[in-house]
């Protein structure tokens, strides 16, 4: 409302001032310099709200394609792993029922929120919005080609660990407001996941951090342009692709939603669009590891092979290696049995700490000793 007030301010003032100069026809330096005074605020005022409109459009450029994608990558799930298990999955909605998801999203939008009796009523409705508020807003600074990225911030990749650990207190408080024990267990067993396999996650990526120096996004997608650095890092590639199913739960390692002794898990006491929007904060996240391992790992958005004759700022690479990714995880909920959780924390503390602290030490030493040779 202030803004548009001295817009109007400033568009009166100036029609005023161009009255006066033509009834009067004035034309010296001091109606002129107040003509130019208007002119400049009425184009600063303009320019900040065309600023505010244009960073909406991007905003929106990156929201409604990601929920698109999450919406489909439902569905690819259940048709890949009704292939894997000779099944057919969903063929009824629509042509081989692309429009499966959409009707999922309408039925759970029309639905009745029921609410549990002695839950904490503002968290428990604050919480799903707050999960899938922290799983939108990580990919402001995930590049997607050569200049396509919201924020493209020196400390992107910090920023990233920043909100991933933040997603934790959405689950939290979700379990602990819905006044049920299974759910609290589930966000119990939830958090102590995330924050056992974030520790492994960030001494492996430190190890990319002693390569390239730099925490920027682009920058480390840059520094691939020659090799990409699952091969140089491949024990990094590794850890990181198997902490990534801890991290968000999925399967073998999905111990917070397991189904035989939690019911749901955390969401067990949801329905409708509080539910809706714990399975897309999930599927969002998915999505951005997805695309982590592809900044981090395999080049970005370079093509696979030296001779492309395609530039590099196309996103078309970057998609497809996102897809490698979305495959490894419909596998692995495909295939693997679920692993205890006294076997999951023993994984995450004795197994993947250790070997990502030496891995990340022998690292530092080789990035040393080069530096000082070539000196």
């Amino acid at each position: 409302m202030h803004h548009i007030a001295i817009l109007k301010f400033s568009l009166l003032n100036l029609v005023g001032n161009l009255r006066l100069i033509k009834k009067f026809k004035l034309r010296d330096n001091f109606f002129f310099f107040f003509l130019s005074l208007d002119f400049y605020f009425v184009s600063k005022i303009v320019g900040t709200g065309l600023g505010f409109i244009e960073v909406l459009l991007k905003l929106l450029a990156i929201a409604v394609p990601l929920l698109i994608s999450v919406a489909y990558f439902t569905l690819a799930e259940r048709k890949l792993m009704a292939g894997m298990h000779r099944r057919r999955g969903p063929n009824v909605v629509g042509f081989l029922g692309l429009l499966q998801p959409l009707a999922d999203g309408l039925k759970l939008f029309v639905k009745e929120s029921i609410i549990p009796s002695n839950s904490n009523y503002v968290l428990f409705i604050l919480s799903p919005m707050v999960t899938f508020i922290l799983s939108i807003v990580g990919w402001g600074v995930i590049p997607f080609g050569f200049g396509r990225v919201l924020s493209d911030v020196n400390l992107g990749l910090l920023y990233i660990f920043m909100i991933s650990s933040l997603g934790v207190y959405g689950i939290i408080c979700a379990g602990w407001a819905s006044n049920s024990k299974y759910a609290f267990l589930g966000a119990l067993r939830s958090a102590a996941q995330m924050i056992s396999y974030e520790i492994s996650i960030g001494l492996i990526v430190i190890s990319v951090i002693f390569v390239t120096g730099s925490l920027n996004l682009s920058f480390i997608i840059l520094s691939q342009e020659n090799v990409w650095f699952m091969f140089p890092l491949f024990p990094s590639f590794f850890l990181f692709g198997i902490s990534a199913l801890a991290e968000t739960n999925r399967h073998p390692f999905d111990l917070p939603e397991a189904e035989a002794e939690l019911v749901a898990g955390y969401n067990v006491e949801y329905s409708a669009m509080g539910f809706a929007l714990f399975f897309l904060g999930e599927y969002a996240n998915m999505l951005l590891m997805c695309a982590l391992t592809v900044v981090l790992f395999l080049g970005g958005w370079y093509a696979p092979f030296p001779f492309s004759s395609f530039d590099c700022d196309t996103s078309l690479f970057f998609g497809l290696k996102m897809l490698v990714g979305v495959f490894f995880f419909v596998w692995a909920r495909s295939t693997l049995p679920r692993y205890r959780y006294d076997q999951l924390m023993r994984l995450g503390w004795k197994v993947f700490l250790p070997l990502s602290f030496g891995w990340v030490s022998f690292v530092a030493g080789l990035v040393y000793s080069f530096s000082i040779f070539s000196f």
